[in-house]
């Protein structure tokens, strides 16, 4: 574990942002947590860590969080949502509401963070990311640019470490929101990464100067290979990307 840090989490109330909550919350590290569900917020306030409900879609509460959020050693920016669709069913609201929570808002969050984040920024990607697969196509467009928009981030802030987690599909909150099917959990069954593990990971980045994580870490190989030859890839992985 670093030394002791003020670490800001956003999705704090479920999922990942939720493991990565419980798992700081008695350790010496000082954690400002925001997210939407009140009550658990107010859970964690009783447990020491200090609470800004919030919106993040939402300009002005947005800019309110900004205003009580003091200087902090680590921003993770966890906050996120899917939905399993093929392109052309896909629904407008569902497209709209992708871009806003998966790239909007992380990009105007971490322009406004940017002057009060000390050391280093970590991002939830994903490795939808990196190999897009069906009933994926706005979802992996959404974990492409934010691939994209640290790389740049990354360039342009020499001095602050950015951090990018990819795990592959997590067994969360998350999936009974993105599979409308209620299938994907059981076809996945073993495959899927705990919450919990993704959080381990990712606390284990914490005042590193590491680039990105892969969970699993082979899959870290899988995309390399993928951006060699995406045709082999996606022939050989075509059993496994067709079971959403």
């Amino acid at each position: 574990m670093s030394a002791p840090k003020r670490i800001f989490i956003t999705g704090a109330t479920s999922g990942v942002g939720y493991e990565i909550a419980k798992q700081l919350i008695h350790t010496s590290h000082e954690l400002w947590l925001t997210g939407r569900n009140e009550a658990i917020l107010n859970e964690w306030q009783q447990q020491g860590a200090h609470i800004i409900p919030a919106d993040l879609t939402d300009d002005h509460q947005r800019k309110h969080l900004i205003q009580n959020v003091p200087e902090v050693d680590v921003a993770i920016l966890n906050a996120g949502v899917g939905t399993f669709s093929y392109a052309q069913e896909m629904a407008d609201e569902d497209i709209d509401a992708m871009i806003a929570l998966n790239v909007t808002t992380p990009m105007k969050l971490t322009k406004e963070l940017l002057p009060i984040v000390k050391e280093q920024f970590i991002f939830i990607g994903s490795q939808a990311g990196k190999v897009a697969t069906p009933k994926a196509s706005v979802y992996a467009a959404t974990k492409f640019a934010l691939i994209g928009y640290t790389n740049a981030l990354r360039l342009e802030q020499p001095n602050k470490v950015i951090t990018v987690i990819h795990p592959g599909p997590i067994d969360s909150p998350f999936l009974d929101h993105a599979d409308a099917t209620n299938t994907y959990r059981q076809k996945m069954g073993s495959v899927l990464l705990s919450a919990e593990e993704v959080a381990k990971k990712t606390i284990q980045t914490i005042g590193t100067k590491k680039r990105e994580c892969n969970i699993p870490w082979y899959m870290g190989i899988s995309s390399k290979l993928y951006a060699l030859a995406p045709s082999i890839v996606e022939t050989i992985g075509k059993p496994f990307f067709n079971k959403k």
